[in-house]
């Protein structure tokens, strides 16, 4: 076979590029197009003799008016041939997923839309985003941002599908619109005596350093270990954290460390929800918590990581500095970024664990 034989021989493919851009909450930012009825991320076909860096970064500026160098992607995805929505004799597509990072309230004020094609750009709470899009591009989104979070190798999808699903995958975390939380973080202690502390939540370290969340199996939504302050814990916050770490959980923890509380003035009633922070030290198989009917699935992540599964607003950076002065304070490592992983199985007497 000749080189012009092998090169006619080669599959025609399109090759496109899509940048996954959020917002401080959290929220994927969209284009509303007016060549569909669905919204797309930013992006487009790669031109000829074109990288993939080079068309993004095209495509970004043009659609947009932003200036971004892209040097990490977060999927690949294939889009067969045949696929509904696409033209007669369309050869199948690989789409890279460029990470464009977080856009401030200032980079979106200066987004600039160009005279035609792209008419308006919205922010989109995750688990929202098959509302605004078509099934394959949702899943491809939601897809690559997991892997945003994950923050491993890129993940290789087929029509949105990951061939290796991480954990963050199988439990379709982010399926479940998130709570907004956005109440003014405090630091002070004691919580102001007129100020009812109604909830508390934990930061529970491994020794690596990293932090247990809380995947609900039946909803994909996070949480950090805690809950509501009841009649049995005395009016003792750090006792209703240790109770509902095992409660929820199945862990047990160090003496809890007060980091700081958030001011709730929701609904008319003012009140603190309080952060502690503490070690695991020992846990068993989890199991279905009775006050909720919900299984967790456990999983370690850096607080980094966490943070990213909620929707905290500006508070956000403040309560990780928190965090990271109590992990030092108890002696424990920075967590290294690596994939999500499961708490491994351990063992307790069932005594020591509730106490």
């Amino acid at each position: 076979m000749t080189d012009a034989q092998y090169v006619a021989s080669r599959r025609p493919l399109w090759c496109g590029v899509a940048a996954l851009f959020t917002d401080g909450r959290g929220r994927v930012v969209l284009e509303d197009v007016d060549y569909r009825p669905t919204c797309l991320l930013p992006g487009g076909g790669i031109d000829t003799g074109e990288a993939p860096s080079q068309a993004i970064a095209r495509e970004v500026h043009e659609e947009l008016g932003l200036t971004r160098r892209f040097s990490s992607v977060l999927a690949v995805d294939w889009i067969p041939p045949g696929t509904p929505g696409y033209p007669p004799g369309f050869p199948g597509e690989a789409i890279y997923v460029f990470d464009g990072g977080t856009l401030t309230e200032d980079d979106l004020a200066h987004v600039r839309l160009p005279g035609r094609e792209i008419t308006g750009v919205r922010r989109i709470e995750p688990a929202l985003l098959p509302r605004h899009m078509d099934p394959a591009n949702a899943r491809r989104a939601l897809a690559a941002l997991r892997a945003r979070i994950n923050g491993a190798a890129p993940a290789i999808l087929e029509d949105g599908r990951p061939l290796a699903p991480t954990p963050l995958d199988d439990l379709q975390v982010l399926r479940t619109p998130r709570k907004p939380q956005l109440w003014r973080w405090h630091t002070s202690h004691p919580v102001p005596v007129e100020l009812p502390v109604r909830q508390a939540w934990g930061w529970l370290f491994a020794d690596d350093g990293r932090v247990l969340v809380l995947i609900g199996q039946d909803t994909g939504s996070a949480c950090l270990p805690g809950g509501t302050v009841e009649p049995a814990d005395h009016g003792d916050p750090a006792r209703t954290l240790r109770r509902e770490a095992w409660e929820e959980a199945r862990v047990r923890i160090s003496d809890a460390h007060f980091l700081g509380y958030l001011h709730d003035e929701t609904g008319g009633r003012p009140c603190a929800r309080a952060r502690y922070a503490a070690q695991i030290t020992g846990w068993q198989p989890p199991r279905r918590d009775e006050a909720t009917g919900q299984t967790y699935t456990r999983l370690l992540a850096t607080p980094e990581q966490a943070a990213e599964l909620f929707d905290w607003g500006d508070e956000t950076a403040d309560q990780l500095a928190a965090v990271h002065t109590a992990r030092e304070k108890l002696g424990l490592p920075a967590p290294i970024p690596r994939p999500l992983t499961e708490l491994p199985p351990g063992q307790l007497s069932e005594g020591s664990a509730a106490r």
